[in-house]
């Protein structure tokens, strides 16, 4: 069974000649030794998928009884350690966790919901879902609801519950129909309906968007994005723009939030190795075009210019090459 995890345009592939309990032991020796040896650790697990790296960890456990992850916290600090534990865990339990640490403690990183919730399919939501079951013993779901409210809280847990459409096939009458919904809903009418909203960008399928954004245009004289931004507002408006950015760009979306986690005073972290880790095997290398495209210098470079050490030595063998 194909992954809803990997793609064909990722940076990292599964590595061939692949060799997971050969693997587990040099990981096991980088670990154990005196002083870590980083760069072993990060040419093992920048340069295999997820899934090997999962098989290098059940063998890892198999060989010493212990669990890498926990081995690899107790051995690195920092961004290191953080990003080196991301890259060695399943893709639906690191989007399950990002979403946690958005939730927990003093505030809520919203930015991060948006952008998990607004980019993945149904397929992945669904798995990230049952992923957040697992670990928290709390459903996904009644977490959100307890952290957000209104509009904005409605269509997260709709975009949550992973019923997006994903038939491919674009039924042409709906996209007249729905783009005459969203019109009547906001441009047309005294007060916005945000509910039709919701249902028609949380619940269509990806290409059906793009026919009824089209037909939005010819018939309103505006983007859906204008309207959006005329309409709405607060976190509700964020969410449906990101919905519309990933609708007509995917990587673009990611380029933009990777850009904003680079630039300024300080990096955004949290932001850049989850973006890094959870593309690196599905569009990395369109998000890398796309950074070139819009901000003039590679992605490569941007991460090199703001980051160092090992931490910088493992987001750049993500990024692959340079442009």
């Amino acid at each position: 069974m194909a992954s809803v995890w990997v793609g064909s345009r990722g940076t990292i592939r599964d590595y061939t000649g692949f060799n997971a309990s050969k693997d587990a032991e040099a990981v096991r020796k980088a670990i154990s030794g005196i002083g870590t040896d980083e760069k072993t650790l990060i040419n093992i697990l920048t340069e295999r998928s997820n899934a090997q790296r999962q098989l290098i960890a059940k063998e890892y456990r198999a060989a010493s009884g212990k669990d890498l992850k926990d081995d690899l916290k107790s051995d690195l600090s920092g961004n290191l350690e953080r990003i080196m534990v991301a890259l060695v865990t399943p893709p639906a339990v690191f989007d399950a966790k990002q979403l946690k640490k958005s939730m927990k403690g003093s505030g809520t990183n919203e930015k991060a919901l948006i952008e998990i919730l607004a980019s993945r399919s149904s397929k992945q939501m669904k798995e990230v879902s049952q992923a957040y079951y697992t670990v928290y013993k709390t459903s996904l779901g009644d977490d959100l609801s307890s952290d957000t409210s209104g509009d904005f809280r409605k269509a997260l847990l709709t975009l949550a519950d992973g019923r997006r459409d994903e038939n491919v096939k674009v039924d042409e009458h709906l996209a007249k129909k729905d783009a005459q919904v969203l019109y009547n809903a906001g441009e047309k009418k005294w007060g916005t309906d945000e509910d039709k909203f919701t249902e028609i960008l949380c619940l269509r399928s990806i290409p059906q968007l793009k026919r009824t954004f089209d037909e939005y245009r010819n018939l309103s004289k505006k983007t859906i994005e204008e309207s959006i931004q005329g309409e709405m507002s607060g976190h509700f408006e964020d969410l449906l723009l990101a919905i519309v950015q990933c609708v007509n760009n995917t990587p673009a979306f990611f380029a933009e939030r990777l850009h904003q986690s680079l630039k300024g005073a300080g990096t955004d972290e949290f932001t850049l190795n989850r973006i890094m880790v959870s593309r690196s095997e599905i569009d990395l290398l369109d998000i890398r075009a796309e950074y070139k495209k819009h901000y003039g210098c590679s992605l490569h470079a941007a991460i090199k210019s703001d980051t160092s050490g090992d931490y910088e030595t493992t987001l750049l063998r993500i990024c692959g090459g340079d442009d």
